[in-house]
């Protein structure tokens, strides 16, 4: 992909288009030793990690690593201890500065800034959430979810305002005047956030902010995070060695092993098509239900009554069909609700004309979208006698989906049972 106008000034961003990543990752190394290049420019560079260790005394950090990242993502980087995944977002940063290769963030080429350039251009653009939470003890909740705006020199009186409200978004309001030592752990971790989130930076990196939490408080994390992320649209790239957590989070995901990449895309491609044995190892613990959505499964309706048809006319396509009800929608193909056979046998017994089905013969059902994991349906196949109807953000009927079809989805085909 062609660089589009790519700038060293970190002064007036080109807007980053839909179709166009924000982040853009290109041929990126890291190698630490003495005369890391030396190993981009021989043969080496196709070597393992470990025979590079071997014979020239480096450690490998990242290998030729390419990623894109569209705004608003939220993305995934896994791996196990020293896959790479924490070297490369400090990358991305130049918290470390990378061996060879490039990071493009809104059009800007960060591995060629000076260091004012970098400072301003991290100021502006990054929030950065650890696992260490990194509070000043002497500070209190609301200092220290000011601090960094007390860097960016911003007036008290803002600089306070903003902190409260980024104190109500994670939850902490009336916790302001409280000392970090006064709280949890959980609430440590959201005044990081709540840090973070006062810059309104574009860009949230996470590095296994929720690692150091009990596994309760950890889910109670992921699913606040789940809920923020649905109001404020920030592009985070979050780093976790936990395969529950990315697939739960994550719009897209990258696992690294080595230094490189061995695997790219959306966690259900993760999860049904792993790329290798490793991937697939990483993978076989993981719940279809927490993975698989509705738009994967779903499967045209059979049968379809339409809102301009009169009840005569419906009734007679659901007896052809030996169908106790179907799904009803209107000339745009928007799900109106389902009719059943009884009331509509009711209309006709009054011996009445009716054009077409009344709206009081129509039963409202709860509905799904195509991204709605299977794990999210168990509520309403509990409770529903008829198919999952899928429809789009307009109401348009996408497909339905059965009971059988969720449970197939789930259940190992036999002689899988053991991988």
């Amino acid at each position: 992909m062609a660089e589009r106008n790519i700038r060293n000034q970190p002064s007036e961003d080109l807007p980053v288009r839909k179709d166009e990543p924000q982040v853009l990752i290109k041929d990126l190394w890291k190698v630490f030793g003495r005369d890391p290049k030396r190993v981009l420019k021989s043969d080496l560079r196709e070597k393992s990690k470990e025979e590079i260790q071997k014979k020239t005394g480096c450690i490998l950090g990242m290998k030729n690593i390419n990623l894109s990242i569209k705004k608003g993502q939220f993305y995934i980087l896994m791996g196990l201890s020293g896959s790479g995944k924490s070297t490369l977002i400090r990358n991305i940063i130049r918290l470390v500065n990378p061996t060879a290769g490039s990071v493009i963030i809104n059009g800007q080429n960060v591995t060629k800034m000076s260091g004012e350039q970098l400072l301003q251009f991290r100021r502006k653009t990054f929030g950065m959430v650890f696992q260490h939470y990194g509070l000043l003890p002497h500070l209190t909740v609301l200092d220290n979810a000011a601090y960094g705006l007390k860097v960016r020199d911003v007036p008290k009186g803002e600089r306070y305002a903003k902190a409260m409200r980024t104190l109500e978004t994670v939850g902490l309001k009336g916790w302001e005047d409280y000392y970090p030592g006064s709280l949890s752990g959980g609430m440590q971790q959201r005044v990081g956030l709540a840090r973070a989130l006062a810059n309104d930076p574009e860009i949230l990196l996470m590095d296994e902010p929720f690692s150091g939490l009990d596994p309760l408080i950890r889910r109670q994390m992921q699913d606040e995070l789940v809920e923020l992320q649905e109001k404020l649209q920030k592009t985070i790239i979050f780093v976790t060695h936990d395969l529950h957590e990315a697939l739960k989070l994550g719009d897209r995901i990258a696992i690294m092993r080595n230094g490189e990449v061995v695997q790219e895309g959306t966690p259900e491609e993760i999860v049904t098509q792993p790329a290798d044995e490793y991937v697939q190892e990483f993978v076989q613990d993981a719940s279809p239900a927490k993975v698989l959505t509705a738009g994967s499964i779903m499967e045209p309706a059979k049968v379809l009554l339409y809102a301009w048809e009169g009840p005569k006319t419906a009734l007679t396509l659901l007896l052809s069909n030996k169908r106790k009800a179907a799904f009803v929608v209107d000339k745009n193909h928007k799900l109106l609700g389902v009719a059943k056979d009884e009331s509509l046998a009711k209309l006709l017994d009054k011996g009445e004309y009716i054009e077409k089905i009344p709206q009081s013969s129509i039963r409202t059902v709860p509905t799904v979208s195509e991204n709605t994991i299977l794990e999210d349906m168990f509520s309403i196949i509990t409770h529903n006698p008829y198919p999952v109807p899928v429809v789009n953000d307009d109401g348009r009927l996408m497909g339905v989906v059965t009971t059988d079809q969720i449970f197939e989805s789930i259940t190992p085909a036999e002689g899988d049972e053991n991988g």
